[in-house]
C-alpha cells in the first residue's frame, strides 16, 4: 500500500461517473485539490493529509506536490498487430484516391494481410511489444487490439494468440482486451463475404472460444466489406457463444451499423462518421458506447462523426485512437484528445470522460 501526499490536483470525474458519462457539464470533472491518497489494487482512501486515518500513518510517503492525478488513461480501439509499411498509401490519398480505390489498386487491409501472414509469430509478438511500451510512455494503461491482417484460418490464429501472448507478458502492468476481428476484410479467392464467413470466421470463433483466448469480437460492416446479413449472423453465433460485441459501423456511409450495436447489445459501436439521427438516437437510449475515432477522419480526409448531436442527446461518447498501419497510423491517444476536444467541441469532463471513464466503458 502506498501514500502520495498533498497532489495538486486529483481528477476524480465522481459527477461524471454517477452521470454514467454522459449530459456532463465542465464541473462533473470533480476536482480534488491538495489531496492525499492511499492506494494499492484500489483507492482506498482521499483526503486532506491532516486527517489521514491512524491506519496509514506510518506507510512510506511520496511527495505529489507537483502532480496531478487522473484516472488510468485508456485507448479502447487498436490494430497494432501487424507487419509491413503503407506510407505510399498515404501519398496516393493526398493526390486524390480514396479508401476503397487504394483496396481496389491492391493496397489497404489486403496489402497488410499479405505482409503479416508472412511474418512469424516471434516477429508479431516483438515489433507488438514496442508499440505497447510507446503506448505506456503516453500513460495509456488500458489497450484493447485487434486481429484482423491475415484473413486466413492459420494466421487470424496466430494473430489472436500474438495478442494473448501480449496480455500475459504485460500484465499487470497494461491491461490488454483481445478483439476477434478476422471479419475485417474479405481475402480476394473468396467469391463472397457469406462464404469468408462460413468458411474461416465462424469456425475459428468457435474454437478460439473454447481456448478463453478472446475477449471480443467485431466485424468491419461496410459497403464492399461485411453486409448487414453477415453482421447479424456472426453477432448472432457471438451471443449464442457468450462473448461481447464490438462493431465497425458507418464508417463510409450511414448503413445503419449503429441500429445494429444497440440491437444485438454491442459494448461499443466504433467510428460512427456517418451515423444519422437514428443511430445518434438508438445509441443514447442504449448502454453501447458510441467510440469515436478521430485520427481515422484525419488521415483519410473525411467529415468527423456529429459528436455534438450525440453529446446533446445523451450518448456515452469515448475516444480511442484506431491505431493502424494505413487509415490512422498514429498512436497518441493523449494528442488525438487534445487535437478533437475544440472540433467537437468537448468541455474538460467530456473529453477526461471520453479517454479514461467511456473508454472504460468501451471495454466492457
Amino acid at each position: 500500500m502506498k501514500v502520495i501526499t498533498d497532489v495538486k490536483e486529483i481528477l476524480t470525474l465522481q459527477a461524471a461517473a454517477k452521470k454514467e458519462g454522459r449530459n456532463l457539464l465542465p464541473e462533473d470533472i470533480s476536482i480534488i485539490k491538495n489531496a492525499t491518497v492511499v492506494y494499492d489494487e484500489t483507492i482506498n482512501w482521499i483526503g486532506d493529509r491532516a486527517n489521514l486515518p491512524v491506519e496509514f500513518k506510518d506507510l512510506e510517503t511520496i511527495d505529489g506536490s507537483n502532480y496531478c492525478l487522473t484516472p488510468e488513461i485508456i485507448d479502447s480501439h487498436t490494430h497494432l498487430v501487424f507487419a509491413g509499411n503503407r506510407a505510399e498509401e498515404y501519398s496516393m490519398r493526398l493526390n486524390g484516391a480514396d479508401y476503397q480505390e487504394i483496396a481496389k489498386a491492391g493496397g489497404g487491409i489486403l496489402y497488410t494481410s499479405k505482409s503479416t501472414s508472412e511474418a512469424s509469430e516471434e516477429e508479431l509478438f516483438q515489433t507488438a511489444c514496442e508499440r505497447v511500451e510507446r503506448l505506456y510512455s503516453y500513460g495509456v494503461g488500458t489497450i484493447e487490439i485487434k486481429s484482423g491482417y491475415c484473413l486466413t484460418y492459420e494466421g487470424e490464429k496466430k494473430t489472436s494468440k500474438v495478442i494473448k501472448k501480449l496480455k500475459d507478458h504485460f500484465s499487470p502492468r497494461v491491461n490488454i482486451f483481445n478483439t476477434y476481428l478476422a471479419a475485417h476484410a474479405v481475402p480476394k479467392d473468396y467469391e463472397s463475404s457469406s462464404k469468408y464467413l462460413e468458411d474461416i470466421v465462424i469456425p475459428l470463433l468457435k474454437e478460439l472460444a473454447e481456448e478463453n483466448i478472446i475477449d471480443f469480437v467485431d466485424i468491419f460492416h461496410e459497403e464492399g466489406y461485411f453486409t448487414l446479413e453477415d453482421t447479424k449472423t456472426l453477432f448472432q453465433v457471438t451471443k449464442d457463444i457468450g462473448l461481447k460485441i464490438k462493431i465497425h459501423a458507418d464508417e463510409f456511409g450511414d448503413n445503419k451499423g449503429a441500429l445494429t450495436a444497440v440491437k444485438f447489445g454491442a459494448t461499443s459501436a466504433d467510428h460512427l462518421l456517418c451515423t444519422t439521427q437514428d443511430g445518434i438516437q438508438a445509441l443514447a437510449n442504449s448502454q453501447t458506447v458510441a467510440t469515436l475515432l478521430p485520427g481515422t477522419g484525419w488521415f483519410l480526409g473525411k467529415p468527423q462523426a456529429n459528436a455534438k448531436k450525440m453529446l446533446e442527446e445523451g450518448c456515452r461518447v469515448s475516444l480511442a485512437s484506431d491505431y493502424n498501419p494505413g487509415s490512422c497510423h498514429f498512436d497518441n491517444i493523449l494528442m488525438i484528445a487534445a487535437m478533437s476536444a475544440p472540433m467537437y467541441p468537448l468541455n474538460m469532463a467530456q473529453m477526461w470522460s471520453a479517454i479514461t471513464l467511456n473508454a472504460a466503458a468501451a471495454v466492457g
